[in-house]
C-alpha cells in the first residue's frame, strides 16, 4: 500500500544530486538539465514517490566547467546519505576528470548531455556510469554522412583542444578509415575561450573544405558564425556542428548573423519529433512549474528531455532495487523494461553489456529557425 502524502512527509527523501555548470556566463544546459529531473519528479512524487511514498530531493552542486570544482563536488555528494544518483552537465572534459574520483566512492553517475565516448567506455568494473545522450563515435559519423548527403565531398574539421575535441578526431578518424565520404582536406584547433577563430576557418578552406564540422560550444560557435558571416557570400562554407552549441544563448550571441549561414546541429531528439500527447501532459507539468508551455519554450531541449527520462527510469531502478544502495541500484538499472518515455520507447534502456540508452537510429540534423527555434531538418 503507497502511503497518503500526510504518511509520506515522515518519511526521508530519496535524494538526487545534479553537479552542472551553473554560473557560466550564457549557459542554459545545467538550468535545462535541473528543469526535465524536477518536471520528472513532481509527476513520480504524485504519483506517490519512490519506495512506498518516499519523496525526491534534488541537491544542486555547480563546477561553471572547472574540473576540480566538479571533483570535489562528486566526494561532497557520495557523503551525503540516501542520495543515490548523481547527474552530469554538458561539460565531457569536467565528467572525463571526475570519473576517477566516481570509480573510488562508487557513486552512480547518470549523463544526460556529456558525449566523449570515455564517460562510458571508463574501464570501470562494474561500471557505476549510465548515458542517455548522444555519444561522439555516433555522432561524428551522422555529421559526415549529412555532409555526404549534401553532395559535398571535401570536408575540414575544426575541434576544440580538449578531451571533447580529441575524442571527436578519433571518431572522424574511424570513419575515414575505409575511404568513406566526404574526404578531410584538414584539421584545425582551438582553444576554449579564443576571441576569434576565423584564422583555423581560412586554413580549412584554403586546404580545399567546402563545408566546416566543428566542435564547439556557444560561446566559440557564436564567433565564428559572426565571422563567417562578414566574410563575401561565396566564401562562406556551410558549418555542420556538434550540439554543445545548444546549451547557451547561442542565438542570441549569433544575432543575425546566423541567418547569413549556413549552420546546422545534431540532436537526439526534438519536441516536435515526439508523441505529443506525451508531451503534452509533460508540458502541463513544467508549465506549472517553470512556465514553460510550448514546444519552443524549451531551452537546450535535449538536456530537458534526455533527464527527464532518466530521472524516470532511475525512479523504476530505485523500486526494483527496493533501497537506495547505490550498488543496488546500480545494478537495477541494468534490469529496468518497457519505459515509454518522452523521446521515445525504451524496452530496456541499459542492460549489463550496454550502459548506453540511444544509438543511430536516435540522431537528426536541426537548425535555428528565423525565431531562434531550434527545428529538425527534414
Amino acid at each position: 500500500m503507497i502511503p497518503t502524502a500526510a504518511m509520506s512527509e515522515h518519511l526521508p527523501p530519496v535524494r538526487i544530486g545534479l553537479d552542472g555548470e551553473f554560473g557560466l556566463a550564457n549557459s542554459t544546459s545545467a538550468e535545462a538539465i535541473e528543469r526535465g529531473i524536477r518536471t520528472a519528479m513532481d509527476e513520480i512524487d504524485r504519483a506517490g514517490g519512490v519506495l512506498g511514498g518516499r519523496r525526491f530531493e534534488l541537491i544542486l552542486k555547480e563546477h561553471r566547467s572547472i574540473a576540480a570544482r566538479g571533483i570535489r563536488n562528486i566526494k561532497e555528494f557520495a557523503a551525503i546519505t540516501d542520495l543515490v544518483a548523481v547527474f552530469g552537465g554538458r561539460f565531457s572534459p569536467v565528467v572525463i576528470e571526475e570519473l576517477p574520483t566516481l570509480r573510488e566512492t562508487k557513486t552512480l553517475f547518470l549523463a544526460p548531455w556529456s558525449s566523449a565516448d570515455a564517460i562510458i567506455d571508463n574501464g570501470m568494473e562494474p561500471n557505476y556510469a549510465f548515458r542517455l545522450s548522444l555519444r561522439d563515435s555516433l555522432a561524428m559519423p551522422f555529421m559526415l554522412r549529412h555532409v555526404d548527403r549534401r553532395g559535398i565531398a571535401k570536408v575540414g574539421l575544426l575541434l576544440t583542444n580538449t578531451a571533447w575535441g580529441r575524442s571527436n578526431l578519433a571518431a572522424a578518424e574511424r570513419y575515414f578509415a575505409d575511404g568513406s565520404t566526404p574526404r578531410p582536406v584538414a584539421t584545425a584547433w582551438y582553444n576554449w575561450r579564443d576571441r576569434s577563430l576565423i584564422d583555423k576557418y581560412e586554413t580549412l578552406h584554403r586546404a580545399g573544405a567546402e563545408a566546416i564540422v566543428l566542435v564547439a560550444n556557444d560561446d566559440e560557435a557564436a564567433i565564428l558564425v559572426r565571422e563567417v558571416a562578414a566574410l563575401p557570400k561565396e566564401r562562406r562554407l556551410p558549418i555542420i556542428s556538434h550540439w554543445g552549441v545548444t546549451g547557451g544563448d547561442f542565438v542570441g550571441q549569433a544575432g543575425t548573423a546566423l541567418e547569413e549561414v549556413d549552420f546546422t546541429v545534431i540532436q537526439t531528439t526534438s519536441p516536435f519529433r515526439v508523441d505529443q500527447k506525451k508531451l503534452a501532459t509533460v508540458l502541463d507539468t513544467a508549465g506549472r512549474l517553470f512556465g514553460i508551455a510550448r514546444p519552443e519554450d524549451i531551452n537546450s531541449p535535449v538536456g530537458f528531455m534526455h533527464a527527464y527520462d532518466l530521472t524516470h527510469i532511475l525512479a523504476r531502478a530505485i523500486d526494483l532495487a527496493g533501497t537506495t544502495d547505490r550498488a543496488a541500484v546500480r545494478d537495477a538499472l541494468e534490469r529496468v523494461t518497457g519505459y515509454d518515455g518522452l523521446v521515445r520507447f525504451f524496452e530496456r534502456p541499459f542492460t549489463p553489456d550496454r550502459h548506453e540508452a540511444l544509438g543511430p537510429d536516435d540522431l537528426l540534423m536541426a537548425r535555428y529557425d528565423r525565431k531562434g527555434v531550434l527545428v529538425p531538418v527534414e
